[in-house]
């Protein structure tokens, strides 16, 4: 496997992905901002963060799935998520937990940034994930 991820000594315990991933490989895979979207376009749980996050992560896989990567690949993942606030931590989780087995999500994930922004390109757009892998 070309990716190991490591959380070391010192950074902060208990998070729910590993601070460190170090990948060797030829081929470098960049997943564009995937959203709660399914193939015809339409969207998928409109107001429900935990709904959303599931399907952006489902999305996600296809992408990977289409570059021969899987989740196992993943060095990076970048969450944007609207109108962040701290309590909506549960819910943004409950969508992860929700599809960790389905997707084969590795547990702690990868190197993960959540970042909160005022709005996305559309307004029923509650989360947006991009996705680095790195395979031989």
């Amino acid at each position: 496997m070309p990716v190991t991820r490591i959380s070391p000594d010192g950074l902060q315990p208990n998070t729910p992905y590993h601070h460190v991933a170090v990948a060797t490989g030829s081929r470098h895979i960049h997943v564009s901002g995937q959203i709660a979207r399914l193939a015809d376009g339409s969207p998928v749980a409109p107001g429900d963060l935990a709904g959303q996050v599931a399907q952006t992560l489902r999305n996600t896989g296809r992408a990977l799935a289409g570059a021969d990567a899987s989740f196992d690949d993943v060095v990076r993942l970048t969450f944007y998520v609207t109108e962040w606030a701290p309590e909506k931590i549960g819910p943004f989780m409950a969508g992860i937990e929700s599809v960790i087995e389905e997707l084969g999500l590795p547990w702690p994930l990868p190197p993960a940034s959540l970042i909160g922004v005022d709005h996305l390109f559309e307004p029923d757009v509650l989360v947006e994930l991009e996705a680095t892998a790195i395979v031989q």
